[in-house]
């Protein structure tokens, strides 16, 4: 692959995570509730995080040990239940319904990417990121079913 390929496909994953950063962030100010309002800011730190990994894989390469990869679970709540517009004082259940469709749109970008690139190092870096936007979407899932769904003395 040419270099500036390469440097197209990490420029535009590096957007994508500001993007993400930026959107959590913006959301984490519509809401009143402070565990969700910690939830987002942390999905913001991750996005964050996400960015730097990027911005080092380009600097210094690949390195296989840089994290362990361990699988996420797919629910599939989101693919499955509308996520709600964006709109000032949202439920926290809103705002995580909303939180996985993001994740779920970030890891189809990086699976995308990946499909196009032949076994190697690039399509192991993309593997990477969407394994790690599958397990920002289990999070916000599972943050999803427990408050739209409360466990009551019944059982």
């Amino acid at each position: 692959m040419k270099s500036e390929d390469f440097d197209a496909i990490i420029e535009r994953a590096i957007t994508n995570e500001e993007e993400a950063n930026k959107f959590y962030l913006e959301l984490a100010g519509m809401v009143t509730d402070k565990s969700t309002k910690d939830t987002l800011r942390y999905l913001a730190d991750e996005e964050m995080n996400h960015k730097n990994y990027l911005i080092r894989y380009k600097k210094e390469g690949y390195s296989a040990k840089a994290t362990k990869m361990d699988e996420a679970t797919n629910y599939k709540i989101v693919e499955m239940v509308k996520p709600p517009a964006i709109k000032a004082d949202m439920d926290s259940k809103d705002v995580y319904l909303l939180a996985a469709a993001r994740e779920l749109n970030s890891y189809t970008f990086y699976m995308g990417m990946a499909a196009l690139h032949q076994d190697g190092e690039i399509k192991d870096m993309l593997l990477r990121m969407a394994n790690e936007e599958m397990k920002h979407k289990e999070k916000v899932e599972y943050l999803y079913s427990n408050t739209a769904f409360v466990q009551t003395a019944g059982g």
